[in-house]
């Protein structure tokens, strides 16, 4: 994990001084500024895609756990936005767009497919097991 921090922060300072220097001083700042505000911009409105998530659930367009995935990844993508750098920039940008969302959310998140399968297996189990019988009694009832 260590070193995967350190990758990125490698990363993050080749992208960054290679863009600062195209950029400048001036609007290297603004960048910085203008992301900060769309990031609380984004996490201010986020009861609005929190609601459109919760509408393709409902509709059944995604599943439960889509849902929580979709609406961490807006959240985390805004507290990248707002956090100085280019490189967190991009991904925060990234992560606003569900379709970038569910590919990482598959390529992190391994599905649990031996609760699925057993889910599964209870939900298709029909009836071809049961054999429907009626029983009648037709002993002579005994009276004494």
């Amino acid at each position: 994990m260590k070193i995967l921090f350190l990758l990125y922060i490698f990363i993050e300072v080749i992208v960054s001084s290679s863009i600062i220097a195209r950029l400048g001083g001036l609007g290297t700042f603004l960048e910085i500024i203008l992301s900060a505000m769309l990031g609380v911009y984004i996490l201010k409105n986020f009861k609005f895609a929190l609601l459109e998530n919760l509408v393709s659930l409902k509709e059944g367009k995604i599943t439960q756990e889509s849902f929580m995935k979709l609406n961490l990844f807006t959240a985390l993508g805004a507290l990248l936005l707002i956090l100085p750098g280019f490189v967190s920039d991009f991904f925060g940008i990234l992560l606003q767009f569900s379709f970038f969302a569910s590919l990482i959310s598959r390529k992190f998140f391994k599905k649990n497919t031996a609760n699925e399968d057993l889910q599964n297996k209870f939900k298709n189990k029909g009836n071809e097991d049961v054999i429907d019988v009626e029983v009648i009694d037709d002993r002579e009832p005994i009276n004494k």
